[in-house]
């Protein structure tokens, strides 16, 4: 029987509203750095911004990758967190980012040799292909420092030191942004390199990110010391078997989603130039928000984990409905930001007159489908799964973006032949639907799992 609605415990507030501020804050930085290549490649021209936009839905499957391995570390660390059990976590940590290089190796190998094939998934256009391959051939070096980086954040953020994240996002925005603005457009006497130029900026500035983050853990931290003994080297087969049952689901509901937001740019992409010019900048602006949302998720997931680690369910269940409320206001709030901001974002870019009332008309369907996902990513991603149960977010991913979306979404572009505004209804509907299972999962409580060994 639940004791109050929300919670009364001030060493929750005390520690949420930190935490979220900061990760807020080191999110919106983060995603400025490709902020700053798509409003610089957009004043410079529509075909490299296009170049650029496609080489990042490649990222974006990299990004997700670290999300959903750094995910898995956070759930089960948070929890030994919560116990001051610290040996486990780093010798997790030093699996994970075993992972983490195996992956950006692999990844630097398949771009390099096969890069005409990857990109040209998402398009057709021969002069949009010109620039996402020079783009590219430059970036597809950072892909291994940005896996390791998150990796080391991520195992950071579980024991709830996020200050650093923050001020590694700082100093690759002012570089990245200056190297940008140098190379792209020739200033001070460099080359003008156009998308080469954003390409260099961006790659020094994750170079920047790994060695701050580096030296961090190495010797500053006081909390995970992940060096101070041989934990880190070694695997031990509970722990591994453990950080498998968590990972696996997390890992492979995450990529499900991430594979389907490329296909849904692809959708667009063989539609008109226009719709991937007009898309790219409403998704920008979007994902701008959405930084929030991933904040109260990351913040969520750690609480909840720390929480379920101490053991007591009854403050785990008031935690939980204070958050979810949470969640509802702050999807209202960004909404309203997103749609009543549109005109003056919208005036950063040269567009074409018809890619411009595109962008317009995306961005509104995207402020009200911003409200949805703004409930149901903290819940489902945060708050169930942070609490343990990484199971329920697989099944709602699978169903919902395999079984409705894209299906969906393949008909009404190609078969019907909608307009594309209606096409983007469809690719982005299910932010709004996936609200109801997780809500009925949510009232169950069924999701608190305690992982932690004795």
């Amino acid at each position: 029987m639940k004791k109050t609605f929300f919670s009364h415990d001030k060493n929750f507030y005390a520690a949420l509203f930190p935490l979220l501020i900061i990760i807020s804050l080191q999110n919106l930085i983060s995603y400025s750095v490709n902020m700053a290549d798509n409003i610089m490649l957009g004043a410079y021209s529509q075909n490299a911004l296009s170049g650029a936009a496609l080489v990042n839905q490649i990222f974006f499957l990299i990004q997700q990758a670290a999300v959903v391995i750094g995910d898995g570390l956070v759930v089960i660390s948070s929890q030994y967190w919560g116990q001051k059990r610290m040996e486990p976590i780093r010798q997790i940590t030093g699996m994970v980012l075993k992972i983490a290089l195996g992956l950006g190796i692999f990844l630097i190998i398949l771009c390099s040799l096969f890069p005409e094939a990857m990109l040209g998934f998402f398009t057709s256009d021969v002069a949009i292909l010109s620039e996402a391959g020079s783009y590219l051939q430059i970036i597809k070096y950072t892909f291994l420092l940005y896996l390791v980086t998150q990796v080391l954040l991520s195992a950071l953020r579980s024991v709830e030191t996020v200050r650093i994240a923050f001020v590694i996002s700082c100093v690759s925005l002012v570089v990245n942004v200056s190297i940008n603005y140098i190379l792209i457009y020739g200033r001070f006497g460099f080359p003008k390199l156009g998308i080469r130029g954003a390409a260099i900026g961006t790659m020094l500035s994750r170079c920047l990110e790994f060695l701050i983050v580096l030296i961090y853990v190495a010797k500053i931290d006081k909390k995970l010391k992940l060096f101070s003994d041989r934990a880190v080297f070694h695997i031990d087969r509970l722990l591994r078997s453990d950080y498998v049952k968590v990972a696996v689901p997390v890992f492979i509901s995450g990529m499900l989603w991430a594979i389907s937001v490329p296909m849904q740019t692809a959708i667009l992409g063989h539609l008109s130039s226009d719709a991937i010019a007009a898309n790219s900048v409403a998704s920008t602006f979007y994902q701008y928000m959405k930084v929030v949302v991933l904040a109260m998720s990351s913040a969520s997931s750690v609480m909840m984990g720390k929480a379920v680690g101490r053991g007591d369910l009854d403050e785990v269940k008031a935690a939980a409905r204070t958050l979810s409320v949470l969640d509802v206001g702050v999807g209202i709030i960004l909404a309203a930001i997103l749609y009543f901001t549109k005109d003056f974002l919208l005036a950063q870019y040269t567009l074409s007159p018809t890619a411009s009332q595109l962008a317009e008309q995306l961005i509104i369907i995207m402020a009200v489908i911003m409200v949805g996902m703004a409930y149901q990513m903290p819940v489902g991603s945060g708050i169930i799964r942070g609490a343990g149960d990484t199971k329920f977010s697989l099944y709602v991913n699978m169903i919902s973006t395999w079984g409705i979306v894209l299906p969906l979404s393949l008909a009404t572009a190609f078969w019907w032949r909608w307009p594309i505004a209606a096409v983007v209804i469809c690719l982005q509907s299910d932010q709004i639907f996936k609200g109801i299972p997780i809500f009925l999962r949510f009232r169950s409580y069924k999701w608190i799992h305690k992982l932690t060994r004795v």
